[in-house]
């Protein structure tokens, strides 16, 4: 199927569960309201789909040959950065069409199976799921960590009845490394193993549909979608891997993109470079909001300052309000 890798769990997540009750409890979760409003069928996987007593969890490598360096993307202010995850294909599409023919071949294989397949799609715990299946740790960013593998993957799971085997959970091996925290633009990372996605880059750019606080804005940089700086700072990415997936591959240049590209691109041209993409869903709006941030924190020049005042009068009240903080910037410069 091309996976990385696969792990087998059982469906206790009661420490899981705790952990997440009281994250939702103090806001972290921000406006992603559907992170709450499943109650325990998130953290209860037989309460989600019946009869599920394992779960079936795999990674996929995502880390794209020959992108551009990160760092030197995020340097240059008249770049778009872009999250390494979203520069080729949706993973939503790949990864569950990979989970559905491995779950053909199991059906193939004993016609007693019961099964849902899901890639971030629904209310599931896929990081303390792949953790308890075998596939890494929960890195004080979050995330999941490999040993061997560094960070740079996606995750799937299929719910299922068969009382298959089970593996191993991970240890954990951060040890007393505090990089990710200490890099988080915007201290999202409030304490080891939590993050206040309200603070955010990933959350702002892409979970809010309202205005980006003011605060933030200036730290967001370039980051018009998304951000890796806790995963590009991880010592233990130096064992990522290159994705032998192809559709991860880079498209549309979006690893070397200028600002004042992407906000010239008008709707239609926003959806055609966009199909498939997992960028697509934040819409031509949102995507022209994260933009203006980016300008707004751009190096001054004439080229900058002429692409915003092609929009001060847009039809979108949320992109004037971020054009106009853009250009106050850019006078406070002047």
């Amino acid at each position: 199927m091309g996976f990385a890798e696969v792990g087998i769990t059982d469906t206790d997540l009661h420490s899981a569960e705790q952990a997440h009750q009281a994250w939702i409890e103090k806001g972290f979760h921000g406006e992603m309201h559907y992170m709450a409003k499943h109650g325990t069928k998130r953290t209860r996987p037989q309460e989600l789909v019946p009869n599920t007593c394992r779960v079936i969890s795999v990674r996929l490598d995502y880390k794209p040959p020959n992108a551009r360096d990160s760092w030197q993307v995020m340097r240059e202010s008249s770049k778009a950065f872009i999250s390494r995850y979203a520069l080729g294909r949706d993973y939503h599409k790949v990864l569950r069409q990979k989970l559905q023919q491995l779950c053909d071949k199991i059906q193939a294989a004993t016609q007693e199976v019961e099964y849902r397949v899901f890639t971030d799609s629904a209310p599931v715990l896929e990081v303390a799921l792949a953790e308890k299946a075998g596939l890494g740790w929960r890195g004080k960013h979050t995330l999941l960590i490999n040993k061997d593998h560094g960070s740079w993957f996606f995750l799937g799971e299929i719910y299922t009845n068969l009382p298959l085997p089970i593996d191993p959970p991970a240890s954990a091996h951060c040890g007393s490394c505090t990089a990710c925290l200490d890099i988080c633009p915007t201290q999202a990372i409030v304490a080891p193993y939590e993050v206040d996605a309200r603070r955010c880059i990933s959350y702002l750019t892409i979970e809010l549909k309202s205005a980006i606080p003011e605060e933030f804005r200036p730290l967001i940089g370039n980051r018009v979608y998304g951000c890796d700086d806790c995963q590009l700072i991880c010592p233990w990415n130096k064992f990522a891997e290159i994705t032998q997936e192809r559709d991860f591959y880079v498209r549309h240049g979006l690893d070397d993109i200028d600002l004042v590209t992407c906000f010239g691109w008008s709707e239609a041209e926003f959806q055609q470079k966009m199909a498939g993409s997992a960028i697509y869903r934040i819409g031509y709006i949102q995507w022209l909001r994260n933009i203006a941030v980016g300008l707004g924190n751009a190096e001054t020049s004439p080229k900058v300052i002429k692409a915003l005042q092609t929009r001060v009068n847009d039809n979108e009240s949320i992109v004037r309000e971020h054009v106009a903080w853009a250009l106050s910037q850019h006078l406070t410069n002047a």
